[in-house]
């Protein structure tokens, strides 16, 4: 098990009251797998994987991660004055392991990603996709085993939200790395995933877990939804959302 959760409990104390966000969450993650976590708005899913990578304390409960873990936020966070090799190099820069071994290495992952040609070109020079991409290069240039991410996708239109979400699934298996993925986008979650787990309304606990399972030549995220099994997997989660709307 490389992410293993027990009990986690996060309680929100206000002057005259206290709010409950999660309550007794339990769940594990294998290495190698992609787990997304989906749930009502406001069930406190983004409150979670803040747990998981230690930027929120949990009010009871233990957290056991077994390695290093890259984080990517909603945005892409791109600074529009460094050009996109200086923005895939800044984490490096911030932890001071800008050796030239890392150098090289985020440049090859600028180049089998096809960014290669556009490391010095700024932000603003780019597509969306292009910048998620360029976000998601600048997490693994740290070498995190395990990837959080957070509606890495929401900020793009539909049409560009499936080809990024498509290309960043890809890069994240031929990479082989171990991903937690918080959407509300069931579809999308269905898509990428090895395993769904289902959250309830606040105060969060878990619904249920999925094992998806699709039946298909070609495993990538859009060529999932062309599996018999997508729909069925999609209609079984969503009615078990809207009974905890």
């Amino acid at each position: 098990m490389i992410l293993e959760l027990k009990d986690i409990s996060k309680n929100y104390h206000e002057p005259v009251s206290e709010t409950k966000a999660i309550e007794n969450v339990s769940l594990g993650v294998e290495a190698g797998e992609f787990v997304s976590i989906v749930g009502p708005s406001g069930c406190g899913k983004t409150t979670l994987l803040s747990i998981i990578c230690g930027l929120t304390p949990p009010s009871s409960g233990t957290v056991t991660v077994n390695a290093g873990m890259g984080y990517m936020p909603q945005r892409d966070h791109l600074f529009e004055w460094r050009n996109i090799l200086q923005n895939v190099l800044l984490g490096l820069e911030i932890k001071k392991q800008l050796s030239p071994e890392n150098i090289c290495y985020a440049e090859e992952l600028l180049d089998r990603y096809g960014l290669g040609e556009f490391k010095r070109h700024y932000p603003s020079q780019l597509s969306g996709g292009m910048r998620q991409r360029a976000a998601l290069i600048r997490t693994l240039a740290l070498k995190p085993e395990i990837l959080l991410l957070d509606e890495p996708f929401s900020a793009l239109d539909y049409q560009t939200r499936l080809y990024v979400a498509d290309e960043i699934g890809t890069i994240i298996r031929r990479e082989k790395k171990t991903a937690v993925l918080v959407t509300h986008d069931i579809s999308e979650a269905v898509s990428l995933s090895d395993r769904i787990i289902v959250l309830t309304k606040r105060p969060s606990r878990v619904l249920s877990i999925h094992t998806i399972e699709l039946s298909m030549p070609e495993k990538s995220p859009i060529k999932a939804r062309e599996a018999p099994e997508f729909r069925l997997y999609f209609n079984k989660i969503w009615k078990e959302l809207d009974v905890n709307v």
